[in-house]
């Protein structure tokens, strides 16, 4: 599961149980992710959750750093027998309105902020995914 936090919203993605494609799931309230995490993970089986950690492009977190890591620790607690890990999330909003934008998207899906996080989401896990997964096919 892919996770790009966000002060108002979050954006979700999975990924299939081979690990090859990831989707957007969904975009939740931030006040309502653990609930929603809660029950997703109630009915489905997730074996990592992949954080994106926001970073300036020097390398430095950005000013909602904080607020991703006390997530991070919140979700080890929550969820202890899940692997719980951040990931660089530079440019993936940038990235994914670009997606949205070349998608043919209309001007309000391309407005729709929750479209972007959930993108963002896809972005933050298949990156994981070719860096931790795909690698090893290769």
């Amino acid at each position: 599961m892919g996770i790009d936090y966000g002060t108002k919203r979050t954006g979700i993605a999975v990924t299939d149980p081979l690990q090859l494609i990831a989707s957007g799931l969904d975009t939740v309230p931030t006040e309502a992710i653990f609930d929603f995490l809660t029950g997703y993970m109630a009915a489905e089986e997730v074996e990592r959750i992949v954080v994106g950690l926001p970073l300036y492009p020097d390398g430095n977190p950005a000013q909602i750093a904080p607020q991703v890591e006390q997530f991070v620790k919140k979700l080890q607690k929550l969820f202890p027998m899940l692997a719980v890990n951040t990931w660089d999330e530079r440019y993936t909003s940038e990235e994914a309105k670009r997606i949205i934008l070349q998608s043919g998207a209309r001007k309000k899906q391309r407005r729709d902020k929750s479209l972007v996080d959930k993108v963002s989401a896809v972005l933050i896990l298949e990156d994981y995914l070719k860096t931790h997964i795909w690698q090893s096919f290769s």
